[in-house]
């Protein structure tokens, strides 16, 4: 059974959800302030820490619900992720980055910086929440996929200028999950892919830098979103001597999240927990 959630869907689950209560989570501010650029009364981003009841593990995970830079789907792209890794035992950082796109700037430059500040924040508070500094991964879904790439490959790229002694901290990751990740591939850069990305070369946003760790892929191979850019990164880390893993499922489209309904796509995120015990995160 195919599988797909339309942008336009995604906005709207987004838009009611994102005012609705929560629980399990502490929420912080990503800066002490306003963010940079932005005017004294504008929304603040935000992230979550929910906290596993039965710690397993002293990994971290970041997540970044996707929405096209417009909103965040963040009930099926990061409640649901931070609950499914919580119930095995790993600490989640959900990341409620600045939507909607920033006129003058590329979509992603406000979600990136806040990006670039939480992993900051996790690393310096990470003997307070438990957490090895060395294992702090992210996980994004189509914008938010291509945001876990942007944070992935080029954390040696400063996006803003340094506010604090957090900003001291390195920013880089320990492994990245980019899922269904858009905007990939030059046919792709701001749309779905055109041409199916086939013959489309990678967007000039990844740095691929030396701190770029190993990664693992989720796509469905009608997704509008080629799944060859998926393939395109995956062929840039082998030829790196990164290691990668990539799952790439069929007759299944955009926008899955945690809410596939038949048994072939829905033990997608078991896969990803697998990896990361192989890996040893």
């Amino acid at each position: 059974m195919k599988r797909t959630f339309g942008l336009l869907g995604a906005a709207l689950v987004a838009v009611l959800l994102t005012f609705g209560s929560a629980s399990g989570f502490e929420e912080f501010n990503v800066w002490p302030s306003v963010a940079p650029g932005e005017p004294e009364n504008a929304p603040k981003p935000t992230f979550e820490l929910w906290k596993p009841e039965k710690k397993t593990s002293d990994a971290a995970i970041i997540v970044c619900p996707g929405g096209g830079y417009y909103v965040l789907a963040y009930e099926h792209e990061g409640e649901k992720i931070a609950k499914y890794f919580n119930d095995r035992g790993i600490t989640v950082v959900v990341l409620k980055y600045r939507v909607p796109r920033r006129e003058g700037v590329p979509k992603h430059a406000a979600a990136w910086q806040d990006a670039q500040r939480t992993v900051r924040i996790v690393r310096s508070r990470a003997s307070e929440w438990g957490i090895n500094p060395e294992k702090i991964g992210i996980m994004g879904f189509s914008a938010g996929g291509h945001l876990t790439l942007m944070t992935a490959t080029t954390s040696q790229t400063n996006s803003y200028e340094a506010i604090d002694e957090i900003d001291k901290t390195p920013c880089h990751v320990n492994f990245a999950i980019p899922v269904y990740p858009a905007y990939v591939l030059e046919d792709g850069a701001d749309c779905p892919n055109e041409g199916k990305g086939n013959y489309s070369k990678l967007v000039e946003d990844f740095a691929f830098d030396e701190k770029t760790p190993p990664m693992c892929f989720i796509h469905g191979d009608e997704d509008q979103y080629s799944p060859m850019g998926s393939v395109a990164v995956y062929s840039k880390l082998r030829k790196m001597g990164i290691p990668g893993e990539l799952h790439i499922y069929a007759r299944v489209g955009h926008g899955f999240g945690g809410n596939p309904t038949d048994d072939h796509l829905g033990d997608w995120l078991n896969r990803v927990y697998a990896w990361t015990q192989k890996m040893g995160f």
